[in-house]
């Protein structure tokens, strides 16, 4: 009796050992098959990722600098005020902006680049781009507007010659919308053209305009455009003409009927003049906002003015770039008129005029150190009745600045 105990239990552990062998088995089969799934899948994927077809880029720009600045204000009926300043990295002067840029396939280009200016971090543009076709790009997001060439093409610390900016040249800003751009040639010539649809601008009590944000203000939408000529085969000049044409006023407010139109001139020319390459640029700007009735400050009375404003700038820079000297050839002089027209009888009015005189070390082709002397004038055409502030302002500015782009 006992043997045939002991026998079924030995049958038993046996089967038993049996039952778990195979159900390991099983299991490891399905655990190797699931993995070799997965390679095989992970392969397909690597094997369909064809070299270029997805790319990652970080790029983008710094600027850091010193600036010492005298400011004498004289008030209507004399009295003169000054204010000495000097600073490290002053928020006008300081950015540090990496763009992210991310291609998908050779049609899609995603570019995204955050800013830091010493203050507050915010986002220059944030922009999808299409290749549709040769010589079509659309593209939608947040993007500098294409009026004139400055905000576009030399607002870049390591690309402009002068640690400033022309004053009132960069109205047209940025905006939330969606463009086309691109190029055709016209025989020995080219052109190229850049337009877009976007939310606008918005009206102000006092008569200025400021970017709508990306919820628009009105019901009506901006249209933007610049078209760009290249007379000469060797594309050393341009010349380009802008449009900008929009409501600016809020919906249901006493601005509804508000609407802003702006025209822009713009000039590039670039050439080698043996030893030394000649840069010069050049823009005008007009802006114009139709007839509206705006409050005074002071009694909150009713009263108008003509709202419109003008601003321009001319610069050359010269750079003796095929001479044998190491360190002269990486010197470049600069020198910029600019002048900014605010409307007569407005709280804002002023005439203002600014010469810039500047020396720059070119360390590398996107990295140079700058030495720029800024003399400024203004005169106000305020309403000083309104609210404005009348009187002359004369302004020195010494500027030190260290540009790079990575």
């Amino acid at each position: 009796m006992k043997s045939s105990t002991t026998l079924i239990k030995c049958l038993a552990f046996s089967i038993s050992l049996l039952l778990i062998a195979n159900i390991t088995k099983a299991q490891k089969a399905t655990v190797d098959s699931a993995l070799i799934d997965r390679i095989s899948a992970l392969e397909q994927q690597v094997a369909d990722q064809k070299p270029g077809e997805s790319h990652f880029m970080v790029v983008g720009l710094a600027t850091f600098g010193f600036v010492r600045s005298k400011t004498i204000f004289t008030p209507v009926g004399g009295g003169s005020q000054m204010d000495k300043k000097n600073s490290l990295a002053d928020a006008d002067h300081y950015e540090v902006s990496p763009m992210l840029l991310w291609r998908h396939g050779s049609n899609f280009l995603i570019e995204f680049e955050p800013s830091f200016n010493g203050t507050s971090i915010g986002v220059n543009w944030g922009n999808i781009s299409y290749f549709a076709a040769p010589g079509l790009i659309i593209h939608a997001g947040y993007f500098v507007l294409p009026f004139g060439m400055y905000n576009k093409r030399m607002a870049a610390g390591w690309i402009d010659k002068l640690a400033t900016d022309p004053k009132g040249i960069q109205l047209s800003g940025s905006d939330f919308g969606i463009g086309v751009s691109g190029g055709v040639p016209l025989g020995n010539m080219k052109l190229n053209y850049d337009l877009s649809l976007t939310n606008g601008m918005q009206l102000l009590s006092d008569g200025e305009l400021q970017a709508a944000g990306v919820t628009d203000n009105n019901t009506g939408k901006t249209v933007t455009g610049r078209l760009g000529l290249l007379p000469f085969s060797n594309s050393s000049l341009e010349i380009g003409l802008s449009a900008l044409s929009g409501d600016v006023g809020d919906a249901g407010s006493k601005f509804n009927t508000a609407h802003s139109t702006m025209y822009s001139a713009d000039l590039s020319f670039v050439k080698n003049f043996n030893p030394f390459l000649i840069n010069i640029k050049g823009q005008y700007n007009w802006v114009n906002v139709n007839q509206q009735t705006y409050s005074k400050l002071t009694d909150s009375t009713a009263y108008s003015f003509d709202n419109k404003s003008k601003a321009s700038f001319a610069q050359i820079s010269v750079r003796p770039v095929s001479v044998d000297n190491p360190i002269l050839k990486n010197l470049e002089l600069a020198y910029r008129y600019s002048s900014y027209n605010t409307p007569n009888n407005s709280i804002w009015g002023q005439n203002f005029h600014e010469n810039d005189i500047g020396l720059d070390y070119w360390l590398s082709w996107r990295t140079v150190l700058k030495c720029t002397y800024a003399r400024a004038h203004s005169l106000s055409t305020a309403n000083v009745s309104a609210g404005g502030t009348g009187g002359v302002t004369d302004t020195n500015n010494l500027y030190l600045q260290f540009s790079i782009q990575f």
